[in-house]
């Protein structure tokens, strides 16, 4: 399914998968917060942003498409998306198949279980715990592998899915980005506030798009400087208890 959003401006700075005056973004449709489709309508932070940055590179309309974690690159370089704004975190892996712009934001990885857990207070409690692996995420790895914790993972198709098995019983926690935590956190849900990891959040492109991104990079700044980036934030996560950065992020360069 692909929606549409009025947007002004003239033209955009290269061709879109929908023509010249139209940039279609992919973004996540089950992520609260952070972009998730609500009576057929996109909402949250990224599609907020991905709304912004279409502007600044002069769409006349912003089209968003669902993506999921796993098949973010395959939407990009089959043409079906012209950005992704999905919790994309800035790996090196990643890098070498997408061009990123940004960092748009960097998120901290935390720990969510559910609400009474009294034995997992950070991320080391995970060994030998059931950690849920969203299929095509890197923050599983980022505990088993980038910190030796032998946690026992167990699949889940996606954060939403994963969040379904910890209210089930099914696993003991998700970790990943406190963003994409704090959008599920609820009243059964908790959040351990207890960060190990930072996740630059960029804007994917087709590797090799550098005037692209360079724009998209400009745009970014201009969205921190002017107030709207602290405004989305608060908009979006002020009423969850994780610190928020307003400060521009450090970019990882265009490549």
């Amino acid at each position: 399914m692909v929606l549409s959003v009025a947007l002004v401006g003239c033209t955009v700075a290269q061709a879109s998968v929908s023509g010249d005056e139209v940039i279609v973004v992919g973004v996540k449709a089950d992520q609260p917060g952070l972009g998730y489709r609500e009576q057929g309508v996109f909402r949250g932070f990224e599609v907020d942003v991905g709304t912004y940055i279409a502007r600044r590179l002069g769409a006349s309309r912003v089209r968003f498409r669902e993506v999921r974690s796993d098949n973010r690159e395959q939407k990009l370089n089959d043409h079906s998306v012209d950005l992704v704004l999905a919790s994309y975190s800035i790996t090196p892996d990643r890098a070498k198949l997408v061009t990123f712009g940004g960092a748009y934001y960097v998120a901290h990885q935390d720990v969510m279980v559910r609400s009474g857990e009294t034995t997992i207070r950070s991320v080391r409690d995970l060994t030998g715990r059931r950690m849920c692996q969203a299929s095509g995420s890197v923050s599983t790895a980022r505990v088993v592998t980038g910190l030796s914790i032998p946690a026992k993972l167990v699949p889940g198709s996606s954060y939403s899915d994963c969040v379904a098995k910890l209210r089930a019983g099914a696993v003991d926690a998700v970790s990943t980005g406190d963003l994409v935590l704090a959008g599920f956190a609820a009243n059964d849900l908790h959040i351990l506030n207890q960060p190990f990891t930072d996740e630059s959040y960029g804007v994917g492109m087709r590797k090799g798009e550098i005037d692209r991104c360079e724009k998209v990079n400009r745009a970014i700044t201009t969205m921190y400087q002017d107030g709207t980036a602290a405004k989305l934030l608060r908009k979006w996560f002020g009423k969850s208890r994780i610190p928020l950065v307003e400060e521009v992020p450090q970019f990882e360069g265009c490549s």
